[in-house]
């Protein structure tokens, strides 16, 4: 059976606050409960004027005491911006409030841009460790600390599943040398997403959390009552992302500046569509705008 999850970017529309995301983020969550989706996950992002995520486990804490059942989690934290204890112990504290129900995605990017990199008070080297911080914060999860004498509380022994975030080679080969579940950015490198997941299930080792391989594929849905309708919010919807990537601090790109760059072009566009109309039979979890994610286990 497909099962299917979602991504939200907890966006933030022109005239509005962030509590003006975070109520619609609520909603969102409800529905999807409703509806039977599995989970849905909120990605850290900085420094982004149409984005309220920046902290996913405050949001998370705020939605789930909103919801019962879905589960909910970071898709996903950015771990070279924090101490891996800190997030044991952030995502301990959600596995107490929400038992079996929290997840925590991790990537290496900075989720931003070079100079807020810096305000972060990190540096683009701390990614190299990325291997290492995610044993440590395994360690602090499952009760066995790589620190002797140092443990996350909350944290210790709740065992929160993680999840493996990644857009290339790299995510895919740690992923399978860790025996994690691997989640796979197709919404926007649907290019690498067949090469990625082939790695990945090639080389994967079980472990104390998984058995055999676990994929998450990401990928961008529109729906609407009819294709044309569709094509439009799809122009709008792709200028909007493009925008906001471009639009950081105190950056502001106009209209008319989006379409000189050719951002925009039809190419452009259709290149984030790929995950969804490229034929095979693929098992993995994708993402919608918001992301939609399709899970699939097995080889």
């Amino acid at each position: 059976m497909t099962v299917l999850s979602l991504l939200d970017f907890a966006s933030i529309f022109p005239g509005e606050r962030p509590a003006d995301s975070f109520k619609r983020s609520v909603e969102m969550a409800q529905l999807a409960e409703k509806l039977g989706y599995e989970r849905i996950w909120y990605a850290e992002h900085h420094n982004m004027k149409t984005i309220a995520s920046s902290a996913p486990a405050v949001l998370i804490a705020h939605v789930g005491a909103h919801t019962s059942t879905i589960r909910l989690g970071a898709g996903g934290v950015m771990l070279p911006n924090h101490a891996p204890l800190t997030i044991a112990e952030q995502f301990g504290t959600l596995a107490e409030m929400y038992p079996e129900r929290i997840d925590l995605g991790l990537g290496r990017a900075p989720g931003t841009d070079m100079r807020t990199l810096q305000a972060l008070r990190r540096s683009p080297n701390d990614a190299e460790r990325f291997p290492q911080d995610v044993k440590e914060l395994q360690g602090y999860l499952t009760g066995n600390t790589q620190i002797p004498g140092v443990y996350a509380t909350p944290g210790n022994g709740t065992h929160v599943p993680l999840y493996i975030l990644g857009s290339s080679l790299f995510g895919a080969s740690l992923a399978a040398a860790l025996g994690l579940p691997y989640a796979f950015a197709s919404h926007f490198a649907p290019t690498h997403l067949e090469a990625a997941i082939r790695v990945y299930r090639d080389r994967f080792q079980p472990s104390e959390q998984l058995a055999e391989p676990y994929v998450i594929a990401a990928a961008n849905v529109i729906a609407a009552d009819s294709m044309d309708e569709a094509k439009a919010q799809q122009v709008v919807s792709h200028r909007q992302r493009v925008k906001a990537m471009m639009n950081r601090g105190d950056q502001e790109m106009t209209d008319a500046q989006l379409d000189f760059t050719g951002a925009l072009s039809p190419g452009a566009a259709n290149s984030r569509n790929a995950a969804l109309h490229s034929p095979g039979n693929r098992r993995g979890r994708s993402r919608l705008p918001h992301p939609l994610c399709r899970h699939g286990a097995g080889r």
